[in-house]
């Protein structure tokens, strides 16, 4: 039943139809279903992880993290630093172009970091150390800092949201806060725009033109070689179905299957689970801090005293396996890891102070809108769990308005109170990957309104977000690590809900070549088996 009903819904994605031509039989494609939908196209406009997705398969960058998570050139063939540190010249791969046919220059690249680092946390903290960004001619420019920034590399190789992208320049001087519409990436896919069924299917093939690295693929870097005609990202949204279609070999990949299907995933002859060392995600729940109640640092610290979180592990991550009672709001297993300050939060639940704090907040019984996005495989249960044990405290009164998870992405860049459109409360979740290093690790910033959604504001933390960045070694980011953490837990920008893994799963009877990493699945170097 589960196989036919995965077939159905597969025909009407235009999985295999009738009419497909000879030629289109003979085509390798790779059928892959992702945690989410395509909807959003434009890369740096957002820090969703599906559109950094679809961003990895069009755009290449400048430097990518390999399989250890090291920054390793990309579109950069060779590069110098001054001896005082503060001038950076690179120079560009020779070959490098569009898929309209026209070269990648310099131009696009400094116009593309620009847009890019207006949006993203890391960019942002990057460009408050620059000076300037000049180009010498169409494939060297220099990177000119005001002082010296260890993190330079690592900031443009991060391995998450938001995708530091190299478009076109006229596409790069769009307004970061409006999305680019025209896909045209230089590269190893192009996305078919003549293709492209939102809420089905998102289609790209391979780009002829693309000249990989010479040196082998590890995880977003080395040689980007595609092996295949097409990937398809098919999406499923029922887990059940994508499991089925997996099951029956309708599609060949799939990146986050529900943990209950895990066993029958395992037990399936021809398909595999696996997952990067380093994979894992933190779940977020996000606070407003523009509209009371937590506008009031009290009201966020009261939630410290209701929300418990080896419940949304058991709910979220039951095998004790994939989860981790993590505290750190850099993550466990990580180089700053820190659970220093978290007392509150690991202690019993402590109503009578939840409720003491709420009033001090100023907080009389207004409703506390929460946006509930029904359709996310972890995202879900993780809001039936936080609902439940805001319900217990008793006093609190829940707006919960239920949506998918598209609607959620819009809605939070609402700025509005929650009565007129805005929001509360949602959850969401980032890679532990993303959240180890404080300068990457979105959510976390507290620069007001350059902040992400909720827009947290501290100037003090972000002193020491940037002490941390100027550390000279890594005992030293070990030791501001420890106060970050601390001033976090006293500020409350948002709420860590669990810490935990969940494998990809495959048919490895047909695909063989994956490339492991902690996030963003490289579709490259994977040949296909008939």
């Amino acid at each position: 039943m589960r196989a036919t009903l995965a077939a159905a819904l597969l025909a009407t994605t235009a999985l295999a139809g009738a009419a497909a031509t000879d030629a289109a039989a003979q085509e390798k494609v790779i059928r892959a279903t992702m945690h989410a939908d395509v909807r959003t196209l434009d890369p740096m406009w957002t820090t969703q992880v599906i559109a950094s997705i679809h961003g990895n398969m069009i755009y290449d960058r400048l430097f990518a993290s390999d399989e250890q998570l090291n920054p390793q050139p990309q579109m950069v063939e060779k590069w110098t630093v001054s001896p005082d540190r503060k001038l950076y010249t690179f120079t560009l791969r020779e070959g490098l172009k569009f898929h309209d046919g026209t070269p990648v220059t310099t131009r696009d690249v400094i116009a593309s970091t620009r847009r890019w680092a207006t949006r993203d946390g890391g960019g942002k903290t990057l460009m408050g150390f620059t000076d300037d960004l000049v180009a010498k001619d169409d494939r060297t420019f220099e990177w000119r800092l005001k002082e010296p920034f260890g993190l330079v590399l690592d900031t443009l190789a991060k391995p998450t949201s938001s995708l530091p992208a190299i478009m076109r320049e006229k596409e790069a001087l769009i307004d970061p806060f409006q999305q680019v519409t025209e896909m045209v990436g230089s590269g190893p896919f192009v996305f078919k725009r003549d293709e492209f069924m939102p809420g089905s299917k998102t289609v790209y093939t391979r780009f002829k033109d693309y000249v990989p690295r010479k040196e082998a693929a590890s995880g977003h870097a080395g040689g980007k070689v595609v092996k295949v005609d097409r990937v398809e990202f098919v999406w499923l949204p029922d887990p059940q179905t994508q499991q089925s279609a997996l099951v029956a070999g309708e599609i060949d990949f799939l990146e986050a299957p529900q943990v209950d299907f895990l066993p029958i995933l395992a037990a399936t002859p021809g398909v595999e689970l696996r997952a990067h060392p380093a994979a894992g995600s933190m779940g977020i729940i996000q606070l407003n801090h523009l509209h009371p109640p937590f506008n009031n640092v009290k009201a966020r610290q009261a939630l410290l005293y209701i929300l418990h979180m080896p419940d949304f592990l058991n709910t979220i991550a039951p095998d004790p396996k994939q989860q981790r009672l993590c505290y750190s709001y850099f993550g466990c297993g990580t180089p700053m890891e820190t659970e220093a300050g978290s007392e509150v939060y690991k202690a019993p639940k402590d109503y009578r102070k939840a409720e003491q704090l709420f009033k001090e907040a100023g907080y009389n019984g207004e409703p506390i809108t929460i946006l509930h996005a029904t359709d996310h495989a972890t995202i879900n249960p993780a809001n039936l769990v936080m609902i439940q044990q805001m319900r217990k405290a008793g006093f609190l009164k829940l707006d919960v308005q239920a949506m998918d998870w598209g609607t959620v992405v819009s809605r939070r860049t609402k700025k509005d109170p929650p009565a007129q459109g805005g929001w509360n409360i949602f959850i969401t979740g980032t890679s532990i990957v993303g959240s180890a290093n404080p300068m990457t690790h979105t959510s976390i910033g507290m620069g007001c309104e350059k902040a992400w959604f909720g827009w947290p504001c501290d100037q003090g933390f972000e002193a020491l977000r940037r002490s941390w960045a100027l550390a000279p070694d890594i005992e030293k980011r070990k030791e501001i690590a420890v106060e970050l953490n601390k001033r976090a837990y006293e500020l409350v920008p948002y709420i860590s809900y669990a810490q935990y893994s969940t494998p990809q799963a495959y048919r490895a009877d047909r695909l063989s070549g994956l490339l492991l990493s902690p996030s963003l699945p490289p579709m490259w170097n994977i040949e296909k088996r008939s």
